[in-house]
């Protein structure tokens, strides 16, 4: 790997002025304005943090205190959906002081990672490259949801997380599975445990635990744009007249997307529509989503079927899908045949995920229709 810039050299003083500026750095009241910050920031959403929760928090606290010292270990965090590890990840990053900090979802820095491996495939090391352009001189990176299915992102992601350690840069990961559930397949799995042993040793892993769904909690939904949006089924004419919808359609409109055409059913504004067929029984990627997202923030997906009928290359896409357009905090309507629980019935390993993320839509039956 080529030599570090000079604005990787972490000497402790300039960390602390870039944190903390010109004054003095009192760690300890960094320390306590986490705690405080995540239990103002509980009250105003109508919760009480758990034990789990706040065990994390005390961990948060401690790292945030260390990070002018340059002494900070970076935090993984995993447990089962709805559990609140994105709400801590977001709050840890929004009340850190740094400027030099960056929060993304995994999809979103991986697709840009692959990109620029290309870009810069003629270079001695594409991925030093890369990690220069993606993200400059950043001192906090945040990832959200991270997991690992393919061998070959596996292989990638070893040699990114080897980077990323080596720049001393502080990681906060989130993520549904353990170090050692990462990349489930047997067949592939003990190519990854370099990468598991990795994360063991240079993080901190720690449980969100909790028996309370907190996306099911009352008044969560207000807090998203996401969470505004509908699940029809069957999709009847009354159902899309009440939301003024358009009618179901087999138009194919050309839909440029970087330097591949797509097909949508409907375009107009910032409101895109897709048939499932369209969108993810086709070779399509989370990259594509990502620069769809730039252009729309209306969402209509028409035509989903029971995802267990699908590949599992299907319902990955779909799973990508709803991640990305959650995480872009997107309006989104879908319309099914069937109702939500039945449709998300299926064998790819991260459905949890999305059947607690579409479970927060409005949801309209046969007769009924949402107000």
């Amino acid at each position: 790997m080529p030599a570090l810039p000079p604005s990787w050299m972490r000497s402790p003083l300039r960390i602390m002025r870039q944190f903390f500026g010109d004054r003095s750095v009192d760690a300890v009241g960094q320390n306590s304005a986490v705690r405080q910050y995540f239990r103002e920031k509980a009250a105003a959403q109508g919760f009480t943090l758990s034990p789990g929760q706040v065990q994390v928090i005390d961990h948060m606290a401690v790292q945030a205190e260390r990070l002018g010292s340059g002494q900070a270990r970076s935090l993984y965090l995993y447990g089962a959906v709805g559990r609140g590890k994105s709400w801590l990840l977001d709050g840890f990053f929004q009340c850190l002081p740094a400027t030099h900090k960056r929060r993304l979802h995994f999809h979103d820095f991986f697709a840009r990672l692959h990109e620029g491996m290309f870009e810069y495939r003629a270079e001695d090391d594409a991925l030093a490259c890369t990690l220069d352009a993606l993200l400059m001189e950043c001192q906090v990176l945040c990832f959200d949801e991270f997991h690992v299915h393919d061998i070959g992102d596996a292989m990638l992601i070893t040699r990114l997380f080897q980077a990323l350690f080596e720049r001393r840069i502080f990681v906060l990961v989130t993520s549904n599975y353990a170090p050692h559930g990462l990349l489930p397949n047997p067949l592939y799995h003990q190519r990854f445990e370099p990468v598991i042993r990795l994360i063991n040793s240079q993080m901190q892993v720690l449980e969100v635990g909790g028996e309370q769904d907190f996306r099911s909690l009352p008044g969560t939904a207000s807090q998203q744009r996401f969470t505004q949006g509908h699940y029809l089924w069957p999709g009847s004419h009354e159902q899309r007249q009440a939301l003024n919808l358009p009618p179901p359609t087999n138009t194919s409109l050309p839909l440029q997307v970087g330097k591949r055409q797509l097909q949508a059913s409907f375009i107009q504004g910032n409101t895109v529509g897709f048939s499932f067929t369209q969108l993810c029984e086709q070779a399509t990627a989370v990259i594509d989503y990502l620069a769809l997202v730039e252009h729309f923030d209306h969402w209509i997906i028409d035509g989903l079927p029971c995802l267990e009928d699908c590949s599992i290359a299907e319902q990955q896409r779909f799973i990508n899908l709803v991640d990305v357009l959650y995480d872009q905090d997107k309006h989104l309507v879908l319309i099914g045949a069937a109702p939500l629980t039945h449709s998300l019935l299926g064998s790819a390993s991260d459905l949890a995920r999305t059947r607690s993320r579409l479970g927060q839509l409005r949801q309209a039956q046969p007769a009924a229709c949402p107000a």
